[in-house]
């Protein structure tokens, strides 16, 4: 991933430095050159004020907003996880000895999902498997709708940064063409202006939205990852509960 990342960051380098320069630039000469005139903090300070203050904040508000909503989904999710299979190991253990009250209390304790949809399922032990299987499945609905809580906000995000991008663009052509019309003349000088907001803004807005589209897949694996440990869960904790009703 940091090779990739790397590369990335190379060809957007070198695709700026062809923009600003007017001509091809080899990836490992755009980097020098890039570190000769300023550093990379210098020149993204530069394209920020070329392509337009309001449209180049409007992107990097994006990018902070989405960011801040990967980091507290990655975060919840990350502490979401446990070891599924020993938590369903220690409650089959205990309802197996008739230890239900212990199983409850471990299931408290333990944080996630997983030992959410068990202690639904405990508490409702006593009545028939129709009602527990629909219990634990209702509320199996309600942990994962809290999954998957704010990722619809990162998806706004992705699809405005490209967006703005595309609108800084336009506005950057009709910038363009006024300028033509008020020189009367059509020379590369008197559209440089104009085409360098509109090629910076797309630029800009595009990166954004890809950044923001790597934290939402990593995210959305992470979700189905739970998703598939509450399933397996409810299975083995329905066959726990259906062998203990038997041997009644």
């Amino acid at each position: 991933m940091k090779k990739l990342i790397g590369l990335v960051a190379i060809v957007g380098i070198a695709a700026i430095a062809q923009t600003a320069y007017g001509q091809a630039v080899p990836a490992d000469e755009a980097v020098e050159l890039m570190a000769d005139e300023g550093g990379m903090h210098f020149q993204l300070k530069k394209l920020f004020i070329d392509g337009t203050p309001l449209f180049m904040s409007l992107v990097a508000l994006a990018l902070v907003l989405g960011l801040a909503f990967c980091i507290e989904r990655i975060t919840y999710l990350t502490l979401s996880e446990i070891n599924a299979k020993k938590l369903m190991s220690d409650i089959d253990e205990r309802v197996s000895n008739g230890d239900i009250e212990g199983a409850k209390t471990l299931c408290r304790n333990t944080r996630g999902p997983v030992a959410s949809i068990c202690y639904q399922g405990l508490m409702h032990i006593d009545e028939q498997m129709d009602d527990i299987e629909r219990s634990i499945y209702s509320y199996g609905s309600v942990q994962t709708a809290k999954l998957e809580k704010g990722t619809s906000w990162i998806k706004l995000f992705i699809a405005m940064a490209p967006s703005l991008g595309f609108l800084g663009t336009v506005i950057g052509m009709v910038m363009a063409f006024e300028q033509i019309q008020i020189a009367g003349d059509i020379g590369p000088t008197i559209v440089a202006s104009g085409m360098k907001v509109a090629l910076i803004t797309t630029i800009f807005g595009i990166v954004v939205a890809l950044i923001l589209q790597l934290f939402y897949s990593y995210i959305t694996s992470k979700i189905e990852h739970l998703t598939s440990q509450m399933e397996e869960s409810v299975v083995s904790l329905l066959d726990t509960i259906m062998k203990v009703k038997s041997e009644k």
